[in-house]
């Protein structure tokens, strides 16, 4: 919250001046402030701040960004042409609400500058060509659906389809790097915001993570304002020589948020009443997302989309996708199926994922990803009775096999050498062996740290396969 002092300086400069009017909870009529623009801040009387939503004549539209009580008469001067965030490295390691102020207990938190929610996004000449993968530690994400640093990829599903446990897998094997990893989380309840939290300290991603927290029962207006704020706090690492990675958990809950708002504004309800520059204000905040050729550092947005009854047809999801450079998509069919992580492979798509991949791991994605249509197609034919041709079975029997080699509970995390090793392995045993696949991924993690070259590969997949076999068919 903004002192007095403030205020009285604002004033004393000679900033313009304006009276509210009108106060409907976060939505502040002021009559005055002569000069002010879209975004711009406001200062109130009693301390609070607003941001200037909409001007319409002699008066101003503000939304109330630290209070819903403002009264009407107060006094409030317009502080800055742009609404700008309090930014730095202090805030590595810490939970904070999006006016910055500490949730953790931790204590007070040094900044090291303000820096503006709104910037524009980096021009083409100052952008270099996406091509570094950046790991996850889920192998059917990294070996199918590659992630790259400064890539903007979009995590769809319906809820409980797995997509937080992904982001915390995400997030978690980023540990030990010098990669920063920024969780926006909106509108959530308290229950999932101590879970989050929870996970990020156990697994010790804490340390290089900042999470910013709107919950449901937070000020509307800040839940409006978290995911731009979380980018400004991401764009300053960003260009101070930091490679960072920033979560929205989720956009349709700020989506509705930013529908609301503009409703109770009078803007003119679009498609499913989402005000007409709903794709703008995603668009605007995913297009921030890169590689700066300054300094070569990234950063790499993970808009997350529900899509109730896994339909991606509907707006939001159709106008997200439209935006990013990919989707993961989760669902609850893949989930029912008891396939974890549910990743619809199918559907699911990175499209600059393929830079980032040697000539083997195209190779070996291309070989899964026909292995899997073998499969589904053997599992239709499998449905007509038990006498199947020698190929369908073998296409059964390694479609299982893959299967189970993605499949990774919310703890376990695998290196791309490692996923690799054991893919690789898994192909190389059909028709010809039955494998233990847990048993494989034990001795593919020991194996992983002796691999310097492709003919160490090769040599390995061989010991792997012998030493993972059951009985030979």
């Amino acid at each position: 919250m903004q002192s007095d002092g403030r205020f009285k300086k604002c004033v004393a400069d000679g900033n313009s001046t304006g009276e509210v009017v009108g106060v409907d909870r976060y939505l502040v009529t002021i009559k005055g402030l002569r000069g002010a623009a879209a975004n711009a801040s406001v200062l109130f009387e009693s301390g609070g701040r607003g941001v200037v939503r909409k001007i319409v004549g002699d008066t101003v539209l503000v939304l109330d960004l630290t209070a819903e009580n403002t009264r009407i008469g107060e006094l409030a001067v317009l502080e800055n042409t742009i609404v700008t965030t309090r930014v730095g490295t202090g805030l590595i390691g810490r939970v904070v609400n999006p006016l910055g102020e500490p949730l953790d207990g931790k204590g007070p938190i040094h900044f090291d500058a303000e820096w503006p929610i709104y910037s524009a996004a980096p021009g083409i000449m100052e952008r270099s060509i996406l091509k570094d993968q950046l790991p996850s530690g889920v192998a059917v994400v990294d070996s199918l659906f590659p992630i790259v640093f400064g890539q903007r990829i979009a995590i769809l599903g319906d809820s409980k389809s797995g997509k937080s446990s992904f982001l915390m897998q995400l997030g978690a094997n980023q540990k030990g790097t010098d990669r920063i990893v920024v969780y926006v989380l909106i509108g959530k309840r308290r229950i999932e915001i101590d879970q989050t939290i929870a996970t990020l300290t156990k697994t010790g991603a804490i340390a290089n993570s900042i999470v910013i927290v709107a919950g449901i029962f937070n000020s509307l207006t800040q839940s409006y304002l978290a995911p731009y704020i979380g980018c400004a706090i991401a764009e300053y690492l960003w260009h101070n020589n930091r490679d960072v990675i920033i979560i929205y958990d989720d956009l349709s809950s700020h989506a509705k948020v930013y529908r609301e708002v503009s409703l109770l504004a009078n803007a003119n309800p679009g498609r499913d009443s989402y005000p007409g520059d709903m794709f703008f204000a995603h668009s605007s905040l995913l297009e921030r997302a890169g590689k700066l050729s300054k300094n070569n550092k990234t950063l790499t947005a993970l808009p997350v989309v529900i899509t109730p009854g896994d339909d991606i047809t509907a707006f939001l999801p159709t106008s997200v996708m439209s935006i990013t450079d990919g989707q993961i998509i989760f669902d609850l069919s893949t989930f029912r199926q008891n396939i974890r992580p549910a990743v619809n492979t199918g559907l699911s798509v990175s499209r600059v994922g393929g830079r980032a991949q040697s000539q083997r791991q195209k190779i070996l994605s291309g070989t899964i990803f026909k292995k899997l249509t073998e499969y589904r197609q053997a599992t239709e034919f499998a449905r007509f009775g038990p006498d199947l041709a020698p190929e369908t079975k073998i296409a059964l029997q390694l479609g299982r096999l893959i299967i189970e080699a993605f499949r990774q509970n919310q703890v376990e995390r695998f290196s791309l050498i490692e996923q690799q090793l054991v893919l690789e392995t898994v192909l190389a045993s059909a028709g010809v062996h039955e494998i233990d696949v847990t048993n494989l991924k034990e001795r593919a993690k020991k194996a992983a740290s002796t691999i310097q070259d492709d003919d160490a590969i090769d040599k390995a997949v061989q010991e792997l396969l012998s030493e993972s076999v059951g009985k030979s068919e």
